[in-house]
């Protein structure tokens, strides 16, 4: 052979090696995910310093938060009043006579205190809280000791930081009794003497009184609303004895227990109902009491706001409210589609009630931003209404002797999202709102004040960003927390009209920041109309480079009741979403059409027809995306999603096939007639069947499209979710079987909605199926994630702690 061939045939050996070599697959390894476990929240929220959530306000115009250092948490305690900012207590003191009294079965650490709520007494020198499940009064003006009380004076158990009632016992106003369920009655006790007195009796199985149960969600606490001079309780006695049931059985050896739940379900004859009631406590000791029955047929159990009839799961109930002298009782009733609203009001000694005014909505009606925002205001005889009629959400003041409107405070194309504060007396309101300034973000959150007449509204907290406010109780002070997805809080105090009393505190994510960390982008692209401006948020590798061509992976929540990115304040991490841009990707989340903080026509965009889910927006956001950024890999598409976001990934990969390569879709509600009747019915609509079997629920029904599947999904789902029952997820699974489809399926054994212990395991697994079908590499073998302990106790921000029974975190 010539020696030029040679060369030649040498050359092409070569070239044709090196090309190869170029193509092989990316081998991950055990390094590249202990990379991206660096960013789960778990390693990075315990290094941001001095932040605070949930300041909690004392009687005396003070209030404590927890303060976050290098070494543990401190407890402050903040005076306004005298601009002052100290240690609520000596925390070696406590600490040494909470070890001393030998409740705990760990040692507690000075840094670590297991507390979640707390009282001072004796000028600050005595703290009651709670240890192992047991009151403690600990006085620290000497060496420091602890006692356990004598239930009998313990006093009243202290509700959480929100007002939630604790123990399954809800408290009077004037801290002296607690009502509770025992045996589908309503029981009292006596808090100094312990005495109990049954103040019902007819309660029954299914037919019970103050029952927490929605069929999704459930507890032992009471649903009631205690009257201000705690004489009279409010509550009703829920009728399920004809509710449909949910059979759900655990994963053992030999014989399976079965847990069975009375669990309604879209097109139900049957569904649960209450029969308001209302128990007036009588005599000394109220060892007598008289139950009335209010005069109207059986309520839908139903909310202004959520898909249960308390939104706080059974620790409030704010469509009911009492006149402040106790003598009148408002309520407002929701017809079973949430279109209807009727505002009544009671006479709580005879039942009478009288309708005051009503309003329907052409699709939904909502009382508010995660808050019912009406007020009975029984002194002048008003009602402060919240609606959407004008195609944004605000409020009307209302005659409650006439029903008729007075007028219409707030205006504009804007929301009022949550009412702080009703000030009777000055006739003010303080709420937070969102959209006024159109030069802003429309999702952060500001505070502001306005006349009962719609005069002199006033914006609070002018800084740029996300406002979390905490008003006082006499409303002399807030403390606001405000910040954005990409700069950390600070936190002040202010006075009624906004000016700056104290200042508090202000996050350091110093550390954080030592760690390669970076913020993600905020991102503003155009929905499937071209028109309509939608947000979201952009996550990139710590290594990225324009260089590079990134797959692409969509975070997706389709609402209608929030979205996919949750709140706009700042975050140490977002989910897995950082951990999965680490690992070679880049990732969004996208509020699309169809959920709320927008305007009304934004949020009932794809209202009743809920197999949209928000998809074409997400893609539309996606390919915008792509024509700013070339090195988004728009041929390397995949989604992923929890509950309506396992639903939401099923649907876009069964409706846009070609668009999306991989799916994750875990405990997706896929077929809504398999899902809880209230969420359903307010955001698609009653079912209606159709003589030859059809039902405006097949769009919506995941099975129905299944056949259309060419990528990669993967199901998955616990054994025992009392949320989204997991014959959803299996309904699926038999349309894929059928149409003879390759798929992935993860059943977990013996966990609910959350995955609990598994959730290591899944968040792996998901990465794995998104480095082998999107990214076309090969993950590390079984890469062992933090122990799940290890994230709990991380996440607590407490430490180890065998508190159990404490007050919880909120």
């Amino acid at each position: 052979m010539h020696p030029l061939k040679h060369l030649s045939a040498a050359l092409l050996t070569c070239t044709l090696t090196f090309a190869a070599a170029q193509q092989a697959p990316r081998v991950y390894t055990d390094a590249d995910y202990a990379q991206a476990e660096k960013f789960m929240p778990y390693n990075t929220n315990p290094l941001v310093m001095h932040a605070v959530e949930n300041p909690t306000w004392l009687a005396d115009g003070r209030f404590w938060y927890r303060d976050t250092g290098a070494k543990g948490n401190t407890f402050m305690l903040v005076d306004p009043a005298k601009s002052a900012k100290a240690p609520a207590f000596d925390q070696a003191k406590l600490a040494s006579a909470m070890n001393a009294l030998a409740l705990s079965k760990k040692t507690i650490s000075p840094d670590h205190l297991p507390i979640t709520n707390f009282e001072l007494k004796d000028a600050d020198k005595t703290v009651l809280t709670t240890l192992a499940g047991k009151r403690i009064s600990c006085d620290l003006a000497g060496d420091g000791v602890c006692k356990e009380l004598d239930p009998k004076e313990a006093g009243a158990p202290k509700t959480g930081r929100r007002g939630k009632a604790m123990g399954g016992v809800d408290v009077s106003p004037d801290g002296k009794k607690a009502a509770f369920i025992r045996d589908w009655n309503l029981w009292l006790r006596d808090l100094p003497t312990g005495k109990e007195t049954q103040l019902t009796t007819d309660g029954i199985p299914n037919y019970g009184y103050a029952t927490d149960n929605a069929g999704w969600s459930h507890s032992d606490n009471p649903i009631l609303v205690w009257s201000p001079d705690s004489k009279h309780i409010a509550t009703f006695q829920q009728d399920q004895r004809k509710t449909g049931e949910l059979y759900l059985t655990n994963v053992t050896n030999g014989h399976p227990t079965l847990t069975t739940l009375k669990y309604p379900l879209v097109g139900d004859k049957d569904v649960t109902m209450i029969e308001r009631v209302v128990i007036n406590l009588e005599g000394k000791d109220s060892d007598k009491s008289k139950l009335v029955r209010l005069k109207m047929a059986p309520d839908q159990h139903r909310s202004t706001l959520c898909d249960d009839i308390s939104c706080r799961g059974g620790s409030g109930w704010d469509d009911v409210q009492w006149s402040s002298d106790s003598k009148n009782l408002a309520f407002v009733s929701t017809s079973r589609d949430h279109r209807q609203e009727w505002m009544r009001i009671a006479n709580p000694a005879t039942g009478e009630i009288r309708e005051v005014m009503g309003e329907t909505a052409p699709k939904f009606f909502e009382s508010g931003n995660d808050k019912v925002n009406w007020h009975y205001l029984a002194a002048t005889n008003e009602l402060l209404w919240f609606s959407e009629r004008d195609g944004w959400g605000h409020l009307y003041l209302y005659d409650t002797n006439t029903g008729k409107l007075k007028t219409q405070i707030t205006h504009g194309n804007w929301n009022v999202t949550q009412v702080l504060v009703v000030d009777e007396k000055a006739r003010v309101i303080y709420f937070r709102g969102v959209g006024k300034d159109p030069n802003e973000d429309p999702y952060f959150q500001k505070y502001y004040r306005v006349d009962f007449t719609g005069d002199n509204l006033a914006l609070l907290t002018p800084e740029r960003g996300d406002h979390t406010v905490t008003p006082s109780p006499d409303n002399h002070y807030f403390v606001d927390t405000w910040s954005t997805p990409t700069d950390p809080q600070v936190t002040v105090v202010r006075d009624f009209t906004g000016k700056i009393a104290v200042s508090v505190a202000h996050e350091d994510i110093t550390r954080l920041k030592a760690t390669g960390w970076i913020p993600p982008v905020q991102i503003m692209v155009k929905a499937r109309d071209n028109d309509t401006n939608i947000y979201g948020l952009l996550f990139r590798p710590t290594n990225f480079t324009t260089d590079g061509h990134y797959p692409i992976i969509n975070h997706v929540y389709p609402g209608p009741q929030t979205g996919s990115c949750g709140s706009r304040s700042f975050s140490a991490a977002h989910g897995d979403m950082q951990s999965l841009a680490e690992l070679g990707f880049i990732v969004v989340c996208i509020d699309g059409m169809g959920t709320p903080y927008r305007s009304k026509a934004f949020h009932e965009f794809y209202a009743h027809d809920l197999g949209d889910d928000t998809i074409p927006d997400q893609i539309a956001g996606m390919k915008d995306l792509s024509t700013r950024y070339p090195w988004i890999d728009m041929d390397k598409i995949g989604i992923y999603g929890h509950s309506g976001g396992g639903n939401a990934t099923a649907s876009a990969m069964f409706h846009f096939p070609d668009f999306f390569k991989v799916g994750i879709a875990e405990s997706g509600n896929h077929d809504n007639r398999n899902y809880e009747d209230d969420w359903a019915e307010k955001w698609a609509g009653l079912e209606i069947k159709n003589p030859d079997g059809t039902s405006n629920y097949d769009s919506q029904a995941n099975q129905n499209w299944a056949k259309n599947l060419k990528g990669h999904l993967l199901l998955a789902h616990g054994t025992m979710d009392d949320n989204v029952p997991p014959t959803n997820t299996l309904l699926v699974v038999d349309a894929l079987i059928k149409a003879n489809k390759d798929f992935d399926l993860l059943m977990i054994p013996n966990v609910h909605h959350g995955y609990a212990e598994a959730s290591q395991y899944m968040t792996r697994r998901r990465w794995d199926y998104f480095i082998r079908y999107l990214a076309g590499a090969t993950p590390p073998h079984e890469y062992k994630m933090k122990d799940y302990a290890a994230v709990q106790a991380a996440m607590s921000g407490n430490g180890p702690s065998d508190n159990e029974t404490a007050d919880p975190q909120p």
